[in-house]
């Protein structure tokens, strides 16, 4: 149906409802075929037995410090802190995300919808957690939020210059427990970043947060990469593991320059409109746009795929607006 006449729009979820992305869903329901020589499921074929699925096995180490561990065998993000907590015999709900070839809280190296078939992941897990108070002088705080895929939101930018970089115990990477006494555990990225952006202006409010914990030679950084670099690392292997917000993951090749400059430039509107980045939802809404012929098509695959999210129109627009730049190499 027409962009903006009667679009259907799902209710928010509820809070107990965790599926959709940074790092989301299940390998199987593929074929195999074959990239870089590396196993690789292709779409559209029933799911292979699993004697002939790939064994991807990956490295890797707790970010304040540990020995090397091996993981393979993870279908979700859940299943990965499980690999993971398994590995060096902690509890899941430790791990609050992962950053890829580096142990520093740089978001720019946050793992997100692919991981790089050499990449080595390292885990960073709950440190010390604080409570401050903030009063909202303004009505944008000044906070980019993201999530794990398991329940947990956390800070993945702070603006200079805004509200909360005025505060300096709040840090890019904190995890979001409680907004005034509410529990946010369970809580989507969108749900944290829109009671942030409902608190009454000229009012305080109360935030409890843990930070990850850290290395020696990380103890003396606010943000390590708190301000945006304007490009997403996706992975270093000669092949990538996607994992998918709906349906299951796939082995496939590096994405393009054409993939990759539109993921960037929605990942933007989707910090400009709804105060959140996700380079995984990103990347599903440019693989829902790329083929579509018209703006109306492509809110009707946003509406059944994404519903959860309902997008404003304008939003939908200007993100097939940047998918045709990308395109024709409007960069």
């Amino acid at each position: 149906m027409p962009l903006g006449l009667g679009r259907r729009k799902k209710a928010p979820p509820l809070v107990e409802n965790e599926e959709a992305e940074p790092i989301r869903s299940g390998l199987g329901g593929m074929g195999v075929g074959s990239v870089g020589g590396v196993a690789a499921l292709q779409p559209g074929l029933p799911p292979p037995p699993a004697s002939l699925r790939p064994r991807l096995v990956f490295h890797t180490q707790l970010a304040h410090g540990s020995p090397t561990g091996r993981i393979e065998g993870f279908t979700n993000v859940k299943e990965l802190y499980s690999k993971i907590a398994d590995a060096f015999k902690i509890s899941p709900a430790e791990v609050m995300f992962c950053t890829l070839n580096t142990h520093k809280v740089d978001m720019d190296k946050l793992l997100g919808g692919q991981i790089g078939l050499e990449d080595f992941i390292f885990a960073h897990t709950k440190g010390q957690r604080k409570e401050v108070e903030v009063f909202k002088s303004e009505e944008a705080l000044g906070l980019t939020i993201t999530d794990n895929g398991a329940g947990y939101a956390f800070i993945k930018r702070i603006k200079e210059g805004s509200v909360i970089d005025r505060i300096q115990v709040i840090s890019v990477g904190d995890m979001i427990e409680s907004i005034n006494g509410q529990s946010l555990i369970g809580c989507r990225h969108y749900e944290v970043a829109k009671m942030l952006k409902d608190l009454p202006k000229g009012r305080t409010f109360a935030l409890k947060l843990t930070e990850p914990r850290k290395a020696f030679d990380m103890i003396s950084q606010r943000s390590a990469g708190g301000k945006h670099s304007g490009s997403a690392q996706l992975g270093t292997g000669k092949g990538t593991l996607r994992l998918r917000a709906k349906g299951p993951a796939t082995v496939e090749e590096q994405p393009s320059a054409f993939e990759e400059k539109a993921i960037e430039k929605v990942d933007d509107l989707l910090e400009s409109y709804m105060g959140i980045r996700d380079t995984e939802l990103a990347a599903t809404m440019v693989e829902l746009g790329k083929d579509k012929q018209n703006p109306d098509e492509f809110a009707e695959a946003l509406d059944e795929q994404l519903g959860d999210f309902a997008f404003p129109d304008e939003f939908v627009f200007d993100v097939w607006g940047a998918i045709g730049d990308a395109k024709v190499g409007r960069y």
